[in-house]
């Protein structure tokens, strides 16, 4: 859901800009006390993971695009701070070398992605029942909300600029992400459950939900 430059009108993209500011200020800040040595290269792969997975996109309306997030994945693994930094590294990555999604609008899929995704996947695993145990059901729902509610806000966002109409706007983007988000729910799912049944990361998982 990489929204290009000329999309969003001033006051949007520049209010987006600085809440995603203040938030990754705020998850550097967490981060460093939460960071242990032996998660920095986790966070590396993480990284790579969501990065790929993101690099395949779905032409949703008016320019924007649909694909996989992955915020779901990073909270589980490394906590929403810490996915929060992940998210935005590679967003900055895309945009920068990729030009996939504007640099005015820089601040605004930062937000979308980088702070709201994986921030209510966040609150969906520690408050669903038996989130925090990783149940595939409970994962698979934190996974599709976060997508949804990315995507829903992308559109506010686009409609309050003026981009289009609401009416228009949202059917066009919950239809495909409906779908994009049953396969992160269903990837999500089948990864953390490989790496509970593996036994790995269980330290990992404690300290990040």
């Amino acid at each position: 859901m990489h929204i290009p430059d000329g999309f969003l009108n001033a006051p949007t993209w520049a209010g987006m800009m600085a809440a995603s500011v203040v938030a990754l200020q705020l998850s550097a800040r967490k981060s460093r006390g939460q960071l242990q040595a032996q998660e920095v290269p986790v966070l590396g792969m993480i990284g790579a993971f969501i990065f790929a997975a993101q690099m395949v996109n779905f032409p949703v309306a008016l320019g924007t695009s649909g694909h996989l997030l992955g915020g779901a994945l990073a909270v589980a693994l490394v906590g929403p701070w810490n996915a929060t930094l992940v998210l935005a590294a590679v967003l900055a990555i895309q945009a920068l070398v990729f030009q996939d999604g504007g640099l005015l609008a820089f601040g605004a899929n930062v937000f979308n992605m980088a702070v709201l995704a994986p921030w209510v996947a966040y609150l969906c695993l520690r408050y669903l029942p038996g989130g925090q145990r990783w149940p595939a059901w409970s994962v698979f729902w934190a996974s599709f909300i976060s997508v949804m509610a990315a995507a829903i806000m992308a559109a506010l966002q686009l409609a309050f600029s003026g981009t289009a109409s609401l009416s228009k706007l949202l059917p066009a983007m919950l239809i495909w992400h409906v779908l994009i988000g049953v396969g992160e729910g269903i990837i999500t799912a089948s990864v953390l459950g490989f790496l509970q049944r593996s036994g790995r990361w269980a330290g990992l998982r404690e300290r990040s939900i």
